[in-house]
């Protein structure tokens, strides 16, 4: 599924224009997003948990030279679903 037929959907079970739907989805990401990128969690209640985590500073390596490189610390998003999204994935 792509944004477009999330936007489909949204279009048609709430009966919204094409362009209010597009719209509605692009703002909710948009927010996402940001609130993301400003090291915030978002949780969507009955769908799961958004998290950005810091990956420490770690050795890597030039797999065609075999030396060893530093990799940076960095930031990562992760998702943890919900149980209620869980139970639905399972058919539960």
């Amino acid at each position: 599924m792509i944004k477009a037929d999330i936007a489909r959907a949204v279009q048609e079970k709430a009966s919204f224009t094409m362009k209010e739907a597009t719209g509605a989805i692009e703002l909710v990401l948009a927010t996402l997003k940001e609130t993301l990128a400003e090291g915030e969690t978002v949780k969507l209640s009955g769908f799961g948990t958004f998290l950005v985590k810091k990956h420490g500073e770690r050795k890597g390596r030039n797999l065609k030279s075999g030396e060893e490189i530093p990799v940076k610390t960095r930031w990562v998003v992760t998702f943890k679903a919900s149980e209620q999204l869980k139970a639905m994935v399972n058919g539960e």
